[in-house]
């Protein structure tokens, strides 16, 4: 009798250890998924911050006696060289945005998706904001008159 008793007492330990990690597992899961969230929507503000700014350090540097400028889509932005966007150039570079995060929606003035800026002044061409957002958080990006990129 008394080793069927010491086997019950297992048998309930390891059921109740059990249990204890799956509310433990419960809570804790959902908090890492939210963690990762918040990375990410923070790595893909830092890709647009650094391309606008990339963008606009090209202009100013006069590299190849071009402008550069932003195109944003909901899953990238693409830095091009020139006044105007083109798909197909081979210039092109592309910043991927990691999912869960998109861009959407893109405020730019005129419902532009495209920025670039002025050789002389490093100003844009026009201004606004681009919001990035997750499930659960969003940042928006405004671009100034003078072409600084800030996160509100």
């Amino acid at each position: 009798m008394t080793n069927s008793f010491v086997k019950g007492i297992t048998l309930v330990e390891v059921v109740l250890v059990i249990v204890v990690l799956g509310i433990i597992f419960s809570i804790a899961l959902p908090e890492f998924a939210k963690m990762r969230e918040r990375q990410v929507l923070k790595s893909g503000v830092e890709e647009i911050i650094s391309s606008v700014n990339k963008a606009r350090s090209r202009t100013l540097a006069s590299i190849n006696s071009f402008s550069y400028g932003v195109h944003f889509e909901s899953d990238k932005v693409i830095i091009f060289k020139g006044t105007s966007f083109s798909s197909g150039d081979a210039n092109n570079e592309t910043v991927n945005i990691v999912a869960p995060a998109s861009i959407s929606p893109i405020n730019l003035s005129g419902g532009a998706s495209d920025i670039y800026f002025n050789r002389l002044s490093g100003a844009p061409n026009i201004t606004g904001n681009v919001v990035i957002s997750t499930t659960n958080f969003t940042k928006t990006i405004t671009i100034s008159a003078t072409g600084i990129a800030s996160v509100n």
